[in-house]
């Protein structure tokens, strides 16, 4: 049985000024948090057992998330006191999971519908080193590309260039051999992008690609995020943590969670989620939009692809448009 480590630790400086208080992970798509979203893909996939890996913010996880009974799984916590690299997280958080089982590690900035299992069984199939998740993207220079040989084997890793030799990029979800996390340096900054897969591939390991091109996203801006929720929202994206008893009406162009407040008159669309808790006026017009838990939208409002946040009151009659709103100040994003 596979276990996972969720590594959740990351500034998110890129989704600024939307982390400034609440970590990138926590933020709201499709009306829960990013982490829970992959959560469901990890016990999808018949994980149970996950480490989160947290370092910025990290006091925010353990209230919402608990011992993980809530959702079926059990959840651990590895804090790290200074940030410690991808690699140097995952050794750490490795130390509360069972020795000799496949360790499944997902980046807490990418939504991903990819076909976790099928990565899992080639992943032991092969008895890899380590089986990475590769998609296709139609202009890959703004990414490091993976080429594979005919074997699906990983030849190199490669930095961002003006004519990249391959299409494929790292997406973000790896399946590793417990002894390969175990030989990184405890207690020590360590990237597993420059350092340990490299490495591997000039020792000769055996480290594979796992081709999907399945819906992918990384969320790491404000307009990004809100683009995977819309995806969530419209099921363009795997939304199985929306399970029956947290949704109180759902169509292909909106969401409402259950236990918010909407005025029948309201018009909710464009992929908008409206979460637990908040309250929309009546007349309002939301599209493209997360309203957080605990947020109040007056009567009349218009919001266009914004994010506003929890605690944030929107007056009556306003016109919000592609901006964070908070309940002290309205940003442009």
């Amino acid at each position: 049985m596979a276990v996972g480590i969720l590594l959740v630790g990351g500034f998110g400086t890129r989704l600024m000024p939307l982390t400034k208080n609440t970590p990138k992970p926590m933020l709201t798509v499709a009306g829960l948090p990013v982490t829970e979203h992959q959560l469901a893909m990890a016990k999808k996939a018949g994980i149970t057992t996950v480490v989160l890996a947290t370092s910025y913010l990290s006091e925010v996880f353990i209230p919402y998330f608990g011992d993980g009974s809530k959702w079926g799984m059990k959840l651990l916590y590895a804090v790290e006191k200074e940030p410690l690299g991808t690699g140097g997280a995952i050794r750490n958080a490795a130390k509360f999971l069972p020795a000799g089982e496949s360790i499944v590690v997902f980046n807490g900035d990418v939504l991903s519908s990819h076909n976790l299992p099928r990565q899992i069984q080639e992943h032991e199939a092969k008895n890899a080193d380590a089986t990475l998740h590769l998609t296709t993207v139609e202009d890959a220079r703004a990414y490091g590309c993976v080429p594979t040989d005919s074997d699906g084997r990983v030849t190199a890793f490669l930095e961002k260039m003006e004519n990249p030799i391959t299409n494929t990029i790292n997406a973000g979800c790896y399946v590793f051999k417990s002894s390969v996390v175990e030989s990184i340096e405890p207690d020590c900054v360590v990237s597993v992008e420059r350092e340990v897969f490299p490495n591997l591939v000039a020792h000769h390991g055996k480290i594979f690609g796992f081709i999907d091109n399945s819906y992918w996203l990384d969320i790491g801006t404000p307009n990004a995020l809100l683009k995977g929720s819309r995806d969530l929202v419209s099921g363009l994206a795997d939304s199985s943590a929306l399970t029956s008893g947290l949704v109180e009406s759902k169509g292909k162009d909106y969401l409402i969670m259950k236990g918010s407040h909407v005025d029948p008159s309201a018009h909710i669309g464009g992929g908008s989620c409206i979460c637990a808790g908040a309250v929309v006026g009546a007349e309002t017009q939301i599209s493209g939009s997360i309203i957080e838990a605990g947020a109040q939208v007056g009567a009349g409002a218009t919001i266009m692809n914004s994010f506003i946040a929890s605690g944030a009151v929107v007056a009556d009659f306003a016109k919000i448009s592609t901006s964070f709103v908070t309940n002290t100040e309205i940003i442009e994003i």
